[in-house]
């Protein structure tokens, strides 16, 4: 077997190439990765059948990841449609960001290029595979993606699938390589000469493990802690809505709601309704002693919050009573993890505030925090989730894989001396 070393510099050497491949040839890649995608999806759910199987007698695999375990149905449907979408969006790479006269004949130009090896390192994420392995080619980077144990069959399926396709397209199969087992995942983190960018996808953790175990850059977040909260000019039906579905679409996601806040002035009237909405669908809930107050008139079963700073990630969250829209930036901003908090209220100006005083990458006004995802911003899919206030932040699309070079060219011949002695002068006159 070769080493983690060896397989990142034979992805490298592809990626290169698809670098140089034009826009059209990574579209036509995609395409073929589409239709392979759809073809083979048979065979990619039996594996999952499998795979979920296996992993449902593992002590270490729970509901939430058992939950992003499963690649069927909706989700593979998702990934055939984004890798439609990406075909769609502008080429990342030869944009040029900036291009200007620094003096005749003598210009500057900042272009876009792609960063080079991106490694993926995700735990029960058949998705992930398919999502990266997509925005890889568009980009023109090669990708190392290394799965967990969970998703080994799945993950190997998906990776056959896109390597066979990409053999009848323009670029190289070697520019997507999948590795599967744990002792990988440490020589990986070594890889800093062979691997430009490490996304770890998985639990609080599992990304700070990953974030502490290597030099090389780290994009990602640790926590997924979101909040809605119902403002005292809230349409209740609107915020009922709103956080049941912000709560339950996908409580395994990193952007499910965490923390519901509720101002005192219409908590009597909204939380009850909460109450027996997510109780018909399995929602446990903690409050603090205000919401319990509410809870014990109305009937409602609601346990004692034990800490703010946690991530459920299944169908479970806690509730708090705030007594004004400060107090709920506050709450956010000392209990958050800077991922996607909403406001629901008719009051723009506090919206405004909320949004502009949240330390979120999203910060959302009457919507599902659900809505904090690369596909739902058009993004065609997403590499990870940044929660970090240096860009990229949020999720993350093709805009986070890219980076530029400074490319300056003469018409003649130019030396410094020249402008040293006065022999000839800057202009810097931008051309674009």
């Amino acid at each position: 077997m070769s080493s983690v070393k060896q397989i990142a510099r034979a992805v490298r050497a592809a990626g290169r190439a698809a670098a140089q491949a034009t826009h059209a040839e990574r579209n036509e890649a995609l395409r073929v990765m589409s239709e392979a995608l759809s073809a083979n999806r048979g065979r990619i759910e039996e594996a999952n059948k499998l795979d979920i199987e296996k992993s449902k007698s593992d002590p270490e695999v729970g509901e939430a990841m058992l939950a992003r375990l499963a690649f069927n149905g909706n989700k593979i449907e998702a990934g055939i449609a984004g890798l439609n979408d990406l075909q769609k969006l502008a080429d990342p790479i030869g944009s040029v960001q900036l291009h200007r006269e620094l003096s005749p004949g003598l210009e500057l130009k900042r272009i876009t290029v792609p960063l080079g090896v991106l490694g993926i390192i995700f735990e029960a994420r058949p998705d992930a595979a398919v999502q990266i392995g997509s925005l890889a080619v568009k980009s023109g980077n090669g990708v190392l993606l290394k799965c967990g144990r969970e998703a080994v069959g799945t993950c190997t399926e998906i990776v056959d699938v896109f390597k066979t396709a990409l053999k009848n397209s323009p670029i190289s199969p070697d520019a997507i390589a999948l590795l599967v087992n744990r002792e990988q995942t440490a020589e990986m983190l070594t890889c800093h000469d062979d691997i430009d960018l490490i996304i770890p996808r998985g639990s609080n953790s599992f990304v700070q493990y990953v974030q502490k175990s290597t030099t090389i850059p780290v994009l990602g977040h640790a926590d997924g802690i979101c909040h809605v909260y119902v403002d005292a000019k809230a349409d209740l039906t609107k915020a009922l809505d709103i956080c049941i579905d912000s709560k339950t679409q996908y409580p395994s996601a990193c952007n499910s709601m965490e923390t519901l806040l509720v101002h005192e002035s219409v908590a009597a009237e909204f939380l009850p309704k909460f109450f027996s909405s997510a109780k018909e669908l399995g929602v446990v809930m903690h409050g603090c002693d205000k919401t319990m107050q509410i809870a014990s008139t109305a009937g409602a079963e609601v346990l004692p919050v034990e800490t703010f700073k946690i991530e459920f990630c299944a169908l479970e969250c806690n509730i708090k009573v705030v007594s004004s829209t400060q107090e709920a930036i506050n709450h956010v901003n000392e209990f958050g993890s800077k991922h996607t908090d909403c406001i629901v209220s008719e009051d723009n100006s506090a919206a405004h505030a909320f949004q502009a005083s949240v330390s979120s990458a999203g910060a959302f006004h009457n919507c599902s925090t659900r809505f904090a995802d690369g596909f739902r911003y058009g993004f065609g899919a997403e590499v990870g989730v940044s929660t970090s206030t240096m860009p990229p932040r949020g999720p993350v699309g093709l805009e986070g894989i890219v980076t530029y070079k400074y490319f300056i060219s003469s018409t003649s011949s130019h030396t410094v001396s020249e402008f040293s002695s006065g022999a000839k002068a800057f202009t810097h006159r931008d051309l674009i």
